[in-house]
């Protein structure tokens, strides 16, 4: 749980403030009436995601509770009664997230939106193209203020093997005139790849040319700033295109999740087995199981359905826990896929401590054990249908078999 400073003199406004943060449960809020509050919650916890400081109070009448939060490095949000364009600017430019007046319910969701927004940055990696060093590290520094990991590269191709080897980059800001691959040709190799088909491309460039923007937009960039940009602008394109991103992802999720346990259905292990079985090169390395919860229908003969989800819902987050790189698929009922395209040592390893974890695990409000039975197809395959039906068929043998173990091929060797 992220903790928030708020340093707000008006109790109805903390009490809004903190309404708004503390419904997301991620968070937690300290509460401050004036400065020397906070100066108290400062010098005894530092550790706060953010700080949402009132501009004015009784005790610092000159935006002396922004100094405080500044000074101890808290990335901060300035919620005030009063719009000064000129210590907007200031404010922004000392380094303030944003400058948000009190002026009606949005401007306090702006700020509980802006505060969730830093909580999902910190696991948001960037990759900053830009082959002017200082260009580059103001840009840089502009994303890390807003919690971002940053990644740099100094031409297209640098950016290439950086997007290769992090995978996880949500978003490329490239700039357009770059030695080696320009900011255009990257953006054409990048959407050119299937995988980086949802990666956020924004492109930059010092010449104002609006046939450069559309070509830009039409190769596949999401936005283009022209440089020299302000940097609330700059804040504004990054985020709007973020959560443009995340409303898609979150449409698509609802159509490929499993409602009830939030890992994939039958439906995107289909869509994504197009990809596996694309080429022999992939097909081959490709391992599908079918993991079934041992003795399900009893669970829910004897402590009702809603136990039994429960069991469900628990069961899949220990997939999650030792399959975080794999697919996992509820197949249907109390029975999943992992698909896999790990070593098939190290893949078979974790498959046996996540056995070991279900016997050991205490299951539900209940605190009932279970077991699990296995069947594991390592074979090449022409299709994912054949490869389920062979693993299918290898855990219909562990439950005749006796149950919590593990068919694999090779002459139906077992390992538990």
């Amino acid at each position: 749980m992220y903790k928030v400073l708020v340093v707000e003199d008006s109790l109805t406004v903390r009490k809004i403030v903190n309404k708004l943060i503390e419904d997301n449960p991620h968070f937690t809020c300290d509460l401050c009436e004036d400065l020397a509050e906070a100066r108290s919650a400062l010098d005894s916890d530092n550790d706060y995601l953010a700080a949402i400081v009132d501009l004015n109070l009784p005790d610092a009448p000159n935006g002396e509770s922004v100094e405080l939060a500044l000074s101890h490095n808290v990335p901060t949000i300035v919620l005030t009664g009063n719009f000064d364009e000129f210590t907007r600017a200031q404010l922004l430019d000392q380094g303030v997230l944003d400058y948000i007046t009190k002026e009606s319910r949005y401007s306090y969701l702006q700020v509980s939106k802006l505060v969730d927004r830093l909580r999902k940055n910190l696991t948001t990696k960037v990759l900053v193209v830009e082959d002017s060093k200082t260009s580059r590290n103001h840009i840089c520094s502009l994303l890390r203020k807003f919690q971002f990991q940053v990644h740099e590269a100094t031409d297209g191709l640098e950016a290439l093997d950086v997007l290769e080897n992090h995978r996880d980059i949500k978003m490329v800001i490239a700039d357009h005139r770059m030695p080696n691959m320009d900011g255009y040709e990257l953006v054409k190799t990048i959407r050119h790849e299937r995988r980086m088909q949802d990666l956020v491309f924004i492109g930059l460039s010092a010449t104002g040319d609006s046939v450069l923007t559309s070509k830009f937009i039409k190769s596949g960039a999401n936005d283009f700033l022209s440089k020299p940009f302000y940097h609330e602008e700059f804040y504004c394109r990054v985020m709007q295109n973020l959560e443009s991103q995340e409303m898609i992802q979150t449409i698509r999720d609802s159509a490929n999740l499993d409602a009830l346990t939030k890992v994939y259905n039958r439906r995107f292990l289909h869509e994504k087995a197009e990809e596996l079985f694309a080429n022999s090169t992939s097909r081959k390395d490709v391992i599908v199981s079918m993991i079934d919860a041992d003795n399900f229908k009893s669970v829910n003969d004897t402590y009702g359905h809603k136990t039994g989800d429960m069991l469900l819902q628990e069961f899949a987050a220990l997939l999650k826990d030792y399959f975080p790189d794999d697919l996992i698929v509820r197949y249907g009922g109390e029975e999943f896929t992992v698909v896999s395209v790990r070593p098939p040592k190290v893949y078979l390893s974790a498959l046996s401590a996540f056995m070991d974890a279900v016997r050991t695990t205490l299951f539900t409000s209940h605190k009932f054990n279970i077991t699990c039975s296995i069947g594991v197809s390592t074979e090449e395959h022409k299709c994912l249908e054949s490869q389920l039906e062979k693993a299918d068929a290898r855990l219909y043998e562990a439950k005749h078999a006796g149950k919590d173990q593990i068919i694999l091929r090779d002459l139906q060797q077992k390992v538990s």
